[in-house]
């Protein structure tokens, strides 16, 4: 019987195992996760923080139950210390300190991603935190209902701190954003990161950008947040948003090779450089399929596609990674910010001569009630009208997210600008145009190259 063994129960980790078992039933397959809390929805936390979803268990994709019931085995609360590739064993530590070793045929390392740690004194003060895992939305949330928090800072104004932005006004707490950038939310270009620090201070929260945290520091019952522009805010909580790192402290002590991004290097098979051991999720670099090279983008959604190719590839199968695209979505009061693709900067590294045009229009018929101002940049290049990549910026009811597919979709398959035009799109007057927002954004961009 083959042995399949898993190190982490995330989403790239639980979908190898049940890829593997649908293709094998007869396969053994392990999972050593670390905590207790296997195939959570990590980017659900905020939603349960903010008191949108009231019971956290309902953040499990998977029951451990029901995973248990596809016949796979689950360590819970059991991390794995050490790989012995010669030997095909991996070292696991229980939480009662126990150790033994499980052996295995095949060998998937989806251990993740773990929080960035920005260089500012005193980060171990209490109030201060992160969130990453389970537990960290549990101590976030026995501290502000035991500390009864009025106020709070985060430092970071990438998803999560948007996000939490959001979730911690919703539930009454006096919010302020400090981001080192010029704009909040740097994945989007300055013109759409500046309506959403509109969005944010119409909505109570104070944003502070192009200001470095130093220092925080206790005193008395508050902590204070000091930094440069004169930065100093007296304030109950902080949050420390300031990204994520691969963790690959496990594969590279096991000899596994790691990229230039500081992840896994893997091939699109999802294997490593060392026999029989695969790797997938957070952890890994990913390979870009319209820029045709491997790059870093720890997202949920590719975590889960690289398990599935992993699980498939360790059961025999000769599945391969189609790549991604970087599509994004982020919900900020009544706002939806998302993108897809290329923006310029990245499209001008890859040789491409970027052109990207800023479009408004109406979600949907104007005539019908409702309708509201959806902004799109769209980008292609100047001489062979390749599409390059898409920015949406509009209401949480304008469907952004459907549009930022249609071009996620294009995207996959290379599309030009001007095919847009050509897709068959829904439309009836209470969602969409007839020609959709998407549909005119491109029109307009190829009205711009045809005046130059």
């Amino acid at each position: 019987m083959e042995k399949l063994v898993i190190i982490g129960g995330s989403d790239a980790g639980i979908s190898a195992a049940l890829r593997a078992k649908e293709l094998g039933s007869d396969i053994d397959v392990t999972i050593a996760v670390a905590d207790l809390f296997p195939n959570f929805s990590i980017c659900g936390l905020p939603f349960y923080l903010s008191g949108e979803i009231q019971d956290w268990k309902t953040l499990a994709h998977r029951t451990t139950e029901e995973i248990e019931e596809k016949g796979i085995r689950l360590l819970l609360g059991h991390k794995a210390d050490m790989i012995d590739p010669r030997q095909k064993q991996v070292r696991i530590i229980g939480n009662n300190g126990h150790t033994h070793f499980v052996g295995y045929d095949r060998l998937l390392i989806g251990t993740g991603a773990v929080s960035a740690i920005p260089p500012i004194k005193g980060l171990d003060v209490p109030g201060v935190f992160l969130l990453r895992r389970m537990e960290d939305s549990f101590e976030i949330q026995r501290f502000l209902i035991e500390k009864k928090v009025r106020s709070a800072v985060i430092i970071g104004g990438g998803y999560i701190g948007m996000e939490m932005a959001d979730a911690l006004t919703y539930r009454g707490v006096d919010v302020t954003v400090v981001e080192y950038a010029q704009t909040v939310l740097t994945t989007v270009d300055a013109s759409l990161g500046i309506l959403v620090r509109e969005e944010l201070e119409d909505n109570g929260v104070r944003v502070k950008t192009g200001t470095a945290v130093k220092e925080i520091d206790r005193k008395d019952d508050h902590l204070v947040v000091m930094g440069s522009t004169g930065l100093e805010i007296q304030t109950d909580m902080v949050l420390v948003a300031a990204g994520s790192r691969p963790s690959v402290e496990l594969a590279r002590a096991a000899g596994v090779k790691i990229g230039s991004y500081g992840a896994i290097e893997i091939n699109r098979e999802m294997k490593t450089n060392l026999p029989d051991v695969f790797a997938a999720g957070d952890c890994v670099e990913t390979w870009h399929r319209f820029l045709e090279k491997y790059t870093y983008l720890p997202l949920g959604t590719t975590a889960h596609k690289q398990g599935r190719i992993a699980g498939e590839n360790m059961a025999g199968g000769e599945a391969e990674f189609k790549g991604s695209l970087g599509t994004q979505v982020v919900k900020i009061f009544d706002l939806v910010a998302a993108r897809t693709g290329l923006r310029d900067k990245e499209a001008l590294e890859a040789g491409y001569e970027p052109m990207t045009v800023e479009f408004e229009t109406w979600d949907h018929k104007a005539y019908y009630p409702g309708a509201k101002k959806m902004r799109i940049l769209m980008s292609g290049d100047r001489t062979s009208h390749a599409l390059l990549g898409v920015q949406i910026l509009g209401n949480r009811k304008s469907e952004v997210s459907k549009r930022i597919d249609i071009v996620a979709a294009a995207l996959f398959h290379r599309m030009k600008v001007e095919e847009l035009n050509d897709l068959d799109l829904s439309y009836t007057p209470p969602l969409s145009s007839p020609w959709d927002p998407v549909q005119m954004a491109a029109q307009a961009w190829l009205c711009s190259s045809f005046q130059l």
